[in-house]
């Protein structure tokens, strides 16, 4: 590649674990005018990249797993290499929880594809003894990835999630602000948890209940609260003050977690203000893992109650 500005391009490399949701990413970025490749060797990425990209092909995206046998620095080695010639490299990688992967395997009856014959001829490997090794063997990949867990996603979630990324502007750092219900785990994802299960919680007050922190009436009701406003302070300055530490590691992506218990009010309010507080600071990405669909019918009836009380 003797032009370093001739691929002007971007690549979207997906990895992760086998089940967690590699095929819907990719039939995701095919939709949104992806020219997609499944299972390439990390030894042609370079080379098949480069020559599509310089026949007008730029919007590329990849899949490598650990079927490909592949050696991770060989990989990374060539997305530096495709950077340094202008091409927009992002890598999503994709996992779950070991437990879920079980479920999806036994659900779809598929086999795991490092389940076959060893080796040394040894007997099959069991479902949790594959999925504990191919964990180990892409473990490398989520240092420099944008890590998605897709435990309890549905598949439209993910796919917005994936649009999401593929959307977004380049930069050098991306922090993902995610909600989450403690009930229901904490993200295996995430970088940094932040706990607000201590604030007050809108579902004692039947009127906020069946709302969300996306709607206003439990906006105003939590930032009211000193101790509110005060957490999401104490959070901005530490991500502030430890932001650049991270950047310094070549981290390109950090998943902050908040958490309280439904993932429905506390931990959606708080993650949106640390989004929009940081949003002229570095790229930031808000989604909310646990996030049922808003009723408009309850937002009708605390409108209605609202009225009752004023008259």
């Amino acid at each position: 590649m003797s032009d370093s500005n001739s691929l002007s391009a971007q690549l979207i490399i997906v990895t992760g674990l086998s089940g967690s949701g590699k095929s819907i990413a990719i039939r995701q970025l095919e939709d949104s005018g992806y020219y997609c490749l499944d299972n390439l060797p990390a030894d042609f990425l370079q080379s098949v990249v480069a020559h599509l990209a310089q026949h007008g092909l730029k919007k590329l995206a990849v899949s490598i797993d650990a079927r490909s046998q592949v050696n991770l620095e060989t990989a990374r080695s060539a997305m530096q290499q495709l950077a340094g010639a202008g091409c927009d490299v992002r890598v999503l990688f994709l996992t779950a929880s070991t437990p879920e992967l079980v479920r999806r395997f036994s659900e779809t009856r598929r086999r795991h594809p490092l389940t076959g014959p060893q080796e040394d001829g040894s007997a099959d490997r069991t479902l949790n003894d594959a999925i504990s090794l191919e964990r180990e063997l892409l473990a490398p990949a989520t240092q420099y990835a944008h890590v998605i867990d897709t435990t309890g996603l549905l598949p439209n979630t993910l796919r917005d999630w994936v649009r999401t990324f593929a959307q977004a502007e380049q930069s050098m750092m991306t922090l993902a602000f995610e909600s989450f219900a403690f009930k229901n785990g904490i993200p295996v994802a995430a970088d940094l948890v932040f706990d607000v299960r201590n604030l007050p919680n809108p579902y004692y007050d039947p009127q906020l209940r069946p709302l969300t922190g996306l709607d206003a009436p439990v906006a105003d009701y939590l930032a009211q609260f000193e101790n509110v406003r005060e957490m999401i302070a104490d959070i901005e300055q530490f991500l502030a003050k430890w932001l650049p530490s991270y950047e310094a590691q070549n981290r390109h992506y950090l998943t902050i977690a908040i958490g309280c218990t439904g993932g429905q009010h506390r931990s959606v309010y708080v993650a949106n203000t640390l989004g929009r507080l940081f949003k002229d600071k570095v790229l930031t990405v808000v989604r909310h893992r646990n996030l049922s669909t808003k009723m408009p019918e309850a937002i009708a009836r605390y409108e209605a109650a609202q009225a009752r009380q004023k008259s």
